[in-house]
């Protein structure tokens, strides 16, 4: 199905450098795919809807539920340094 012509170009155009036993190789493995998608597409799939996953699955993240977060000032006194009621950083643009 497909050549060793075809292989270079595609190399190419990924710019990969195959060496001659490599041409060889991925002609008959890309052949081996292509010819095995053409054996897909001979199936009836009329009467079946699309999907996107082969088996069906639910959302697996957990539920988003409203916790009680820290009160400011144990965090603002948990801080290296603050000013009022803000975090203190070092400066890391100049001005």
């Amino acid at each position: 199905m497909l050549d060793r012509e075809q292989v270079q170009k595609v190399a190419h155009l990924a710019r990969l450098e195959l060496t001659e036993t490599e041409e060889e190789a991925f002609t008959r493995q890309l052949s081996s795919i292509l010819e095995y998608f053409e054996q897909l597409s001979e199936l009836d799939t009329h009467d079946i809807k699309p999907t996107t996953r082969a088996i069906e699955t639910s959302n697996i993240t957990r539920p988003d539920t409203l916790n009680p977060s820290l009160e400011q000032e144990k965090m603002l006194n948990a801080a290296p340094d603050r000013s009022d009621r803000f975090f203190q950083v070092p400066q890391i643009l100049s001005d």
